[in-house]
């Protein structure tokens, strides 16, 4: 009878290789995933390239723009001490210190206005336009000329639309007031008499026009004239007959 042979006693195994591990490396795991498929390839993840010289460029772009802003904002921050007007002051009158007053006020280079280290030089001068309280004072709203002078006096000259020229009158201008006596009507319907003679003027000068009124457009003109011929011009406008004309303007 022939012997059968026994298992061996050595139990079988696998054999497995195990690669070494270095200090300080990260074990690299065996190829192959669960069920034996093969394992995903790893994602490689570009790092993004640096570019100095845009960097830079865009450094000094911002820069460029805090530096603007911040010159903007102090030369719209800037101010000037200037004359206002403290209280109103008519045309002709003479201005005195209680009529300016200090402010210090952000200007555009294009607005003329009075400095406050010139005040002395103002003061004493005569208000060439009507100044209103709280407005800007400019040279051209005083003047060295009295528009009033001695000798003379101011009428107001009350005319109606067609009693004066279309044209703007300003403070300063020369005019003539001429006197429109209706022409005295005959008795027994006879015609009219010729008026003799040609009608009497008086020689004035523009100081104020006042607005023209809503209803009428009557405008109240104030002239300076001789005191000689100033009550007779206030007695011939009360009767309305009077009309204002330009002067000839002198040959320069």
């Amino acid at each position: 009878m022939t012997a059968l042979p026994f298992p061996s006693q050595e139990a079988e195994h696998v054999s497995t290789t195990t690669t070494p591990v270095t200090p300080g490396q990260a074990a690299v795991p065996a190829p192959g995933g669960p069920g034996g498929q093969p394992a995903a390839a790893p994602r490689v993840v570009r790092q993004r390239r640096r570019r100095p010289g845009l960097t830079a460029l865009s450094v000094a772009l911002i820069a460029a723009g805090g530096l603007s802003g911040a010159l903007l904002f102090t030369a719209s921050g800037q101010r000037t001490a200037v004359l206002v007007v403290a209280r109103d002051v008519p045309v002709g009158a003479a201005v005195t210190d209680a009529d300016l007053a200090p402010a210090s006020l952000a200007l555009d280079p294009a607005v003329k206005a009075v400095p406050v280290t010139k005040k002395k030089s103002v003061v004493g001068q005569r208000a060439a336009v009507a100044l209103k309280t709280g407005a800007l004072l400019s040279p051209e709203h005083v003047t060295s000329v009295s528009l009033v002078k001695a000798g003379e006096q101011l009428v107001g000259v009350a005319l109606k639309p067609s009693q004066l020229p279309a044209s703007r009158l300003a403070p300063g201008q020369k005019v003539l007031i001429v006197s429109t006596p209706d022409s005295p009507q005959a008795v027994g319907g006879a015609k009219p008499a010729e008026p003799a003679g040609a009608p009497k003027t008086v020689a004035a000068s523009v100081v104020a026009v006042g607005a023209a009124a809503p209803a009428t457009g009557v405008v109240v003109v104030d002239v300076a004239v001789p005191a000689t011929d100033g009550p007779a011009l206030a007695a011939r406008v009360a009767t309305g007959a009077v009309a204002l004309i330009l002067a000839p303007q002198e040959a320069g």
